[in-house]
Parts: C-alpha cells; sequence; structure tokens
C-alpha cells in the first residue's frame, strides 16, 4: 500500500509533520517542519494530540510504511516571544512498532527494517489506526473474533474484539492485585466464550461464579454436593497433595496405611488392619495379595490404620517368629497427618465427595462426557469441600492428568480461578502439581487451553508460569511482582503497571504486534465479588 492510498480523500500537507534527522537501533529522532500541525488539533480525535506523547505516526519509507509511536516530545524554545520562536526547532522521538511493506495492506512486525534519514512523518489518521487495530494480530486463522469484552484506552469508541486463537492457543494468565479488576476481567471473557459456543472447563475454588451462567448453557456440578468420586481413582501422588504430606516418610505411611485398607475391603471387613502383635510374615504376604484390581477402600477409617502403621519389627520370640510391636517414635511422627486427616474430614462435603453414591455425579464420568461434546461448558464448584490448598491441588490435578490421557477431544478452554491456590504446596517435598505444568507443556497439541488467573505471578510455578504466552496484567505494585513480568512488557508499559485503575489491563501477548492498554466492559452476568463497605 503506497502513502496516497492510505491517505486517500486527505490533504496529504495537513498531515505532514517533518523528516527523520537521526536514526538509531532503538528510536528515531524527526525535526518538525510543520509547526502548524503541532497547534491545529480542530480534524483530530482528542486521543491524538500532537503536542503531547503516545500518539501515532506513519513514516514513508523507500521500503514501505513505517507506523511509528511518539514517546517524546520537545522543542529547544526558551521563551515565548515570536522572534526567539522563529529560532527555535521542534523534535520528536519515534519508537518504531509495525511496517507495512508495498505490496501489502496491513501491517507487520518491524524486524530489524529501520527508518532513514530524511524519511517522511506524517500524523496517523483514524483509519490508520483503525488498520493497525485489525493488523495486532499475527494469526490469520479464519476463526470468528469473539465480541468486544473490553475497549481501547486510547480509543474508548474502538472494542477490542480478538480471535480466540490470539488469546489462547499459548495459553492464557490475568495477573493483578486484589480489586484490581482481576475477576471482572475473567468474567467479561468466559461469558464471550459460552455464549458464542466456545467450549470451556471452569474450576472455581470460592463459588463465585456459581450463578453467572444459567443451567440451560452451562452443565454446573458441585463437589461434595451432587458430585462425587470413587477414592479408588486417585494415585498415590494424588493422595499425598490432597493430605499435604510434609515428607517421603509421610508419603510412605499413607501409602501403606491405604494399601492396608484396600486388603480390608477386599477380604470384605469394615475395620482397619491392627497390626500390632500380629506376624510380620503373614502382614506382608496379606498385603503383596493386594492387586491393581483392588482399588476400593474405606477412607474413613484411614486415620485409625495410619496410627496402626505406627509399628516396628521386635527380636524373635521364643518361637523364632517375628511379630510387630508398637512404635512411639513412628506414632509421634504419623501424629501431624493423622491430624490433617481427621480436620478434612470434619467437613462432611469430604466423606460426601469421596463416596459412590449412584445417585450423584460421577465427577470423572462427566469431565469425559463433556471433553467429546462440542458446543458445551461445564462448571466445577470446589468451595464446599473447603478452602484448603490440599483439596483444590488434588482435584485439579486428578483432572488434568485425567483429561491428559484421552485422545480425539474437542478443543475447550480450561480455566481456573486463583491457581496459585493449586500450583505450589506449602509442606510436599514435590513443590509444584505436574498436572497443570503437563497441560502446559503438552495441552495444546490436544487442543486443551489454559486461562488461569493470580493475584501474585511468584506464586506460580516458574515452569508454568513460562508456558504462558499471553497475559492480562491489572494493576501491581510489588516490585517483586512487577519483576516478574516484566519480561513481557515494553519500558512504557512496565511504567505505568502501578497507574492503572480498577479494570483497566495492559494486554500482552507473542500473538500480538503491540501491547495494548484495554479498559474492560463489565459482564451483565451475576459474580459474588463485590467488596462490602465498613
Amino acid at each position: 500500500m503506497t502513502l496516497k492510498s492510505l491517505y486517500e480523500g486527505y490533504d496529504l500537507k495537513e498531515y505532514y509533520l517533518g523528516k527523520v534527522t537521526q536514526v538509531y537501533r532503538s528510536n528515531s529522532i524527526a525535526l518538525v517542519e510543520n509547526l502548524a500541525a503541532m497547534n491545529d488539533r480542530s480534524k483530530l480525535k482528542s486521543s491524538f494530540l500532537p503536542n503531547t506523547i503516545s500518539y501515532f505516526v506513519v513514516v514513508d519509507s523507500t521500503e514501505g510504511l513505517f507506523l511509528g509511536e511518539v514517546y517524546e516530545n520537545k522543542t529547544s524554545k526558551k521563551s515565548f516571544d515570536e522572534e526567539e520562536n522563529k529560532k527555535a526547532f521542534h523534535e520528536i522521538c519515534i519508537d518504531t512498532i509495525a511496517f507495512m511493506p508495498n505490496d501489502s495492506d496491513r501491517f507487520h512486525l518491524a524486524g530489524f527494517k529501520t527508518l532513514g534519514i530524511t524519511d517522511s512523518v506524517y500524523l496517523a489518521t483514524d483509519e490508520v489506526y483503525e488498520l493497525f487495530m485489525h493488523s495486532l494480530e499475527l494469526n490469520h486463522d479464519s476463526d470468528e473474533p469473539l465480541p468486544a469484552f473490553g475497549s481501547y484506552m486510547n480509543r474508548l469508541g474502538a472494542g477490542v474484539t480478538l480471535k480466540p486463537s490470539t488469546l489462547f492457543n499459548r495459553h492464557l494468565m490475568c495477573i493483578g492485585a486484589t480489586n484490581s479488576g482481576k475477576s471482572t476481567t475473567a468474567l467479561a471473557i468466559l461469558d464471550k466464550l459460552v455464549t458464542t459456543g466456545r467450549k470451556a472447563l471452569i474450576i472455581d475454588p470460592t463459588g463465585e461464579y456459581r450463578d453467572a451462567f444459567a443451567d440451560d448453557e452451562i452443565t454446573k456440578l458441585t463437589l461434595g454436593v451432587d458430585t462425587t468420586i470413587s477414592p479408588g481413582k486417585l494415585t498415590m501422588d494424588q493422595w499425598e497433595k490432597l493430605f499435604e504430606a510434609e515428607n517421603s516418610s509421610q508419603g510412605a505411611v499413607l501409602s501403606q496405611a491405604i494399601t492396608s485398607l484396600r486388603f480390608m475391603k477386599k477380604i470384605g471387613d469394615d475395620s482397619y488392619y491392627y497390626k500390632v502383635g500380629a506376624n510380620i510374615d503373614e502382614v506382608q504376604e496379606n498385603l503383596a495379595s493386594v492387586t491393581n484390581e483392588d482399588i476400593e477402600f474405606n477412607i474413613e477409617l484411614l486415620p485409625e490404620q495410619i496410627q496402626a502403621e505406627s509399628v516396628c519389627e521386635p527380636d524373635r520370640d521364643n518361637d523364632y517368629n517375628f511379630r510387630y510391636r508398637y512404635d512411639v517414635l513412628k506414632a509421634n511422627a504419623n501424629a501431624s497427618l493423622v491430624q490433617k486427616i481427621q480436620y478434612q474430614m470434619t467437613n462432611t462435603r469430604f466423606l460426601t465427595f469421596f463416596s459412590d453414591d449412584p445417585e450423584m455425579y460421577n465427577l470423572l464420568d462427566t469431565i469425559e462426557e463433556f471433553v467429546y461434546q462440542p458446543g458445551v461448558s461445564l462448571y466445577i464448584d470446589t468451595s464446599a469441600l473447603g478452602a484448603a490448598e490440599g483439596i483444590g491441588g488434588m482435584v485439579v490435578d486428578l483432572v488434568s492428568n485425567f483429561i491428559m490421557s484421552l485422545d480425539g477431544i474437542c478443543p475447550f478452554v480450561f480455566f481456573i480461578d486463583e491457581v496459585h491456590r493449586y500450583s505450589k504446596s506449602r509442606y510436599s517435598d514435590k513443590d509444584f502439581y505436574g498436572g497443570l505444568t503437563l497441560i502446559a507443556r503438552e495441552g495444546r497439541r490436544k487442543g486443551i487451553f489454559l486461562y488461569l488467573t493470580t493475584q501474585n505471578p511468584k506464586d506460580v510455578s516458574p515452569v508454568l508460569f513460562g508456558q504462558v504466552g499471553t497475559m492480562l496484567i491489572h494493576r501491581l505494585m510489588e516490585n517483586d511482582e512487577i519483576k516478574t513480568v516484566q519480561s513481557h512488557l515494553d519500558d512504557y508499559s512496565l511504567k505505568h503497571i502501578r497507574k492503572l485503575n480498577q479494570g483497566e489491563m495492559i494486554l500482552t501477548s507473542v500473538n500480538l504486534l503491540h501491547n495494548m492498554f484495554v479498559r474492560v466492559k463489565k459482564s451483565d452476568r451475576k459474580q459474588y465479588n463485590d467488596t462490602p463497605l465498613l
């Protein structure tokens, strides 16, 4: 596209500013010759004020047309005397952000191309800005964009309409301090996904979104209320996450206790396996008889069984038989684990969740049905199970590993609110849950795209954080938090991250030409996130 065709219907002389006089690797400087254009703003909208900064200019080069953003505006005027002003000069500093070849009708990344000395600089029109907005997405897929979930802060009339592939194909994370608008943004985008028939799997730890969607547009599950899972479906690693085993020895005791209960279930005994005084060879033979088919056990007996595991091997008796005896040291070491399990079981929903009630939904069966049905979404409320990190982490890890084991699924967005609750444990030797990391690395091949929210990016696994290519960054105040996201932002965005108002954010992505400042449009759906007044 040529300069004349880009400014068709406009008088180029009115938009001409001057010529490039200095070119550097990171920026360029232009000398303003048409000072009248810097003062006459009657034909321009308020977001294009030539005597300020952050407005766009077009630079006519032999290679094509460059789009630049003015980040510094300066004059050598020492006074307002007319005679002195005639000798003054006016300069603008330009950051090159996009390039349009002569044979193209859209902007592209500038790459290693730079401006040239004496290249002419023009004020960008509203049409140029709109063309840049349409060129922002690097993905040229044919999928329809989502309805506008916000507007550009420097163009309040222009809605942000991006393709799902732009937002999600490298995973999406929404970051922001409390009351910065993070949850409002999350619901605004979820609303557009569901209303346009895209699939979403939503895990909500607080019940904040429980009434956001109607029953006829999304299937809703509440763990421990209308949804259960068989205890035998969990792996030993997931049991460790659930009860937040502090070290490998507690994990080993937990595994041994579950195996003992599986044996008791196998032989039809409804009690726990009492081992004090039992023959060691006989006990080991019994536990060895437990196969991969014997997965069921009575979870209510788990605290008693862990206490029963507090045994050791004594010296031979008169008959040269080994028999277990009670070990006080082991009992003390296992006491904290027993207390955690007993605390979890004080929540009646916990025991209801780990059952085989045929009248309730089965979690894994419902998820398997969901992933193979096009155009349907699923909401999972985990708030009834309590706020403990172990429960949420176990559920997310279980669901993540389960869906990754399935093939031929319909692509969907996996939304997890407050992901820092699930990605890191306070106690476990294995700090990070592997299910989410597996999805972050391999999920895109199967059509699983993460949409995560967190208050503090430092609390998220570096491995998981490193796989995220698109971020919605709301206001952050702590230096450490800002340092975590600084590699995704340019200097201008980085300096404004503390200045963002509620509902304002920086949209940065590997799928975009340039970072965007966006004001989110609040969804009309019901959301329980209001802050009570004192």
